[in-house]
């Protein structure tokens, strides 16, 4: 009798009568991969959920706005209201260091027309949130892989249903920092989304068949990092390059690069003509590309010592690498079509996650870290521990043998590690006085402005009012309608104000502030006050001086302030000069001004944009980009070989 002929019950199976042994049995495992594969997802999809408002929840108890923050609103502000991406109108000065991080914010200003910190508060929850989701996903997919095996999936090779638990998330979200920073007004949740979804789209590359749209989005999205922030090119050139050498024909590597690129390299032309710069002014404060090593090490013994965190690293890479299981050796690449499939595996994305990670956590030591706990070691960490965001739990059955069980045993061990070390982490105080800036310069930034403001939760400008000097400041503004320039005194409770020389125009000179915390500052005041710091970051004339070798790590140049009255041409005599300014430095400062390099700085950023300073911009912003005035006037008077001028006293 031929199948067709064979009486079929409503399942399409032959019938119970005919059926044979072997065909129960395929039935019966197939139901069994099923049910099984049901579980398997439903534990995951649990896990992920709750580890995702978990980190919510944490990430709205420590809610806030740091000052820093508070300086990627004002650029904001400017765009809306047709300035310009600057900082201040008429000074193309890019102060935010992820571009992409600043145009969100200003779009979801823009589309919902809401208060900009709540604005901000919500898209940072939002992908704080999305992140360790996706990250979670990814590792899924591709544990997930390496569990079925074949693109069908039998699951009676792993001996039962495979508890896919949240691990290296729990580590990343018991971290306070990490709850600190998914709001903060910073740009760090862009950075970890950014990453998690790089994640996912890899694994996805390296374990099916792809779209040629799958791929070129791929591209796209992995050109975006620089974008993001500068540093996360190293992650997006590793992905690239692996992309671009992976097996395909040549027209799809040139698609592959006009995707990548396309975005990144606009920009780039456009902000070295418009800015005058190759990368943000911040790199240019901060000397991004010095090296302080030992600062580095102290700041990542500040983030691994106060929560032990060496302990889960450890744990979870032993129980990453056991639940591996037991592989063959592996194959050395014999031609380069081996080696371009080598590149589009599991085990490729790994590596190239892991030593994006390394490379990521060498250059934040490099340069020094920074001032803020933790805060620029976080991408690293969410990064190198994507492998194990989640960890499978291999049930043991009767087909499991000593070696299954040995492995769950290990697993569960290392898992029940995790979250005992991660309840204790999350609960404890973090940095230890964390609130007072020692001789580290690293501070627990929110636990600082959470004191120093008396606000839980400083999340709006008007929070940070309570600042010390913040309403004196607002005060001097109103008591001064001819304008001048803000300098902070040492008694916190007023402003020095130094007045614009006379006649004074109708509606007043404008006014200057001249003070360290941009944020707060330029957040509490009108678009018309121009508001600058000694640091530079929204100040190129203290941008570009060198940087002091001993300073506090992120605050390491300092501007006197007898440039800004020379650069401002307002009144630099005694008694209109606080008692503390010298009227000799002023002149000089106003003589070094006149240095021809210098003028040509300036203008590169305050000179009306015409089509020939565009050009000139492009051609000139690597010399800009490194080039250092002396902050001591004498001394770059003579770096540059003007003639002194005479000292008033000998006048």
């Amino acid at each position: 009798m031929s199948l067709s002929t064979w009486p079929a019950d409503k399942d399409g199976w032959p019938a119970d009568e005919d059926r044979s042994p072997a065909d129960d049995d395929r039935s019966q495992a197939e139901a069994t991969n099923r049910s099984s594969n049901r579980l398997t997802n439903g534990l995951f999809v649990l896990g992920a959920t709750v580890t995702g408002l978990l980190f919510l929840a944490g990430a709205w108890e420590r809610r806030w706005i740091a000052d820093d923050g508070l300086i990627v609103l004002r650029t904001v502000r400017n765009l809306l209201a047709g300035n310009g991406p600057v900082f201040n109108a008429g000074e193309r000065v890019e102060t935010n260091t992820s571009t992409i991080w600043t145009y969100l914010v200003y779009a979801g200003s823009w589309i919902s027309d809401a208060r900009l910190e709540y604005v901000v508060l919500t898209i940072a929850l939002v992908l704080s949130t999305s992140a360790v989701v996706v990250a979670m996903w990814g590792t899924y997919a591709l544990r997930a892989r390496e569990r079925l095996g074949t693109p069908e999936g039998h699951l009676s090779r792993t001996g039962g249903v495979a508890a896919y638990l949240p691990a290296g998330v729990l580590v990343y979200i018991a971290v306070p920092p990490a709850r600190d920073f998914a709001t903060s007004g910073l740009e760090t949740c862009l950075v970890i989304f950014w990453i998690a979804v790089l994640w996912l789209l890899m694994v996805r590359w390296a374990t099916r068949e792809v779209s040629v749209p799958a791929v070129l989005f791929l591209a796209f999205w992995a050109g975006l990092g620089p974008l993001v922030r500068p540093e996360l090119v190293i992650m997006s050139g590793l992905a690239l390059v692996m992309i671009f050498l992976a097996r395909q024909s040549w027209p799809s590597r040139l698609l592959v690069f006009v995707f990548a690129g396309a975005v990144p390299v606009l920009y780039q032309i456009w902000r070295m003509g418009y800015y005058g710069l190759p990368y943000p002014n911040t790199a240019v404060s901060k000397d991004a590309g010095g090296a302080k090593w030992s600062q580095g090490f102290d700041y990542l013994w500040n983030l691994l010592g106060p929560y032990l965190l060496l302990l889960p690293l450890v744990v979870l890479l032993i129980a990453g690498v056991v639940s591996i299981g037991r592989r063959g050796r592996p194959t050395v690449p014999r031609s380069i079509g081996d080696a371009q499939r080598v590149l589009r595996t599991p085990t490729a994305v790994v590596v190239f996650v892991l030593l994006g990670g390394a490379l990521s956590l060498v250059y934040a030591v490099r340069v020094g870290g920074d001032f803020m706990h933790g805060r620029t070691l976080l991408p690293a960490l969410f990064t190198i521990l994507l492998p194990v965001s989640v960890l499978p739990l291999r049930i043991p059955n009767r087909n499991s043998g000593v070696r299954g069980i040995l492995i769950f045993a290990i697993g569960a061990v290392a898992w029940i590690t995790t979250v005992v070390w991660a309840f204790f982490a999350a609960n404890t105080t973090g940095m230890p006085q964390g609130s007072i800036v020692g001789r580290s310069g690293i501070v627990d930034e929110r636990a600082f402005y959470a004191l120093n403001t008396g606000h839980a939760h400083p999340i709006l400008a008007d929070d940070y009012l309570d600042y010390p000097r913040m309403r004196p400041m607002v005060e001097a503004i109103e008591n001064t309608p001819d304008g001048g320039l803000l300098l902070p005194s040492a008694q916190f409770t007023y402003w020095d104000v130094v007045p614009p020389p006379l006649p004074i125009p109708p509606g007043g000179a404008g006014h200057t502030v001249f003070f360290l915390n941009l944020g707060m500052s330029s957040m509490n005041v009108g678009l018309d006050v121009r508001v600058i710091d000694q640091m530079g970051l929204a100040y190129p004339l203290a941008s570009h001086t060198e940087r002091l070798e001993n300073g506090r790590i992120g605050h390491d140049k300092n501007l006197y302030p007898d440039w800004v009255v020379a650069d401002l041409g307002l009144v630099g005599e005694h008694p209109f000069l606080p008692w503390y300014m010298d009227e000799d430095w002023v002149i000089e400062a106003d003589v070094a001004l006149s240095c021809p390099d210098t003028q040509e700085l300036i203008s590169s950023y305050r000179a009306p944009l015409t089509k020939d300073l565009f050009v000139r911009n492009i051609k000139r912003s690597l010399f800009y980009a490194g080039y250092r005035i002396d902050r001591v006037p004498e001394y770059e008077i003579q770096r540059c070989g003007l003639e002194p001028p005479i000292p008033k006293a000998d006048s």
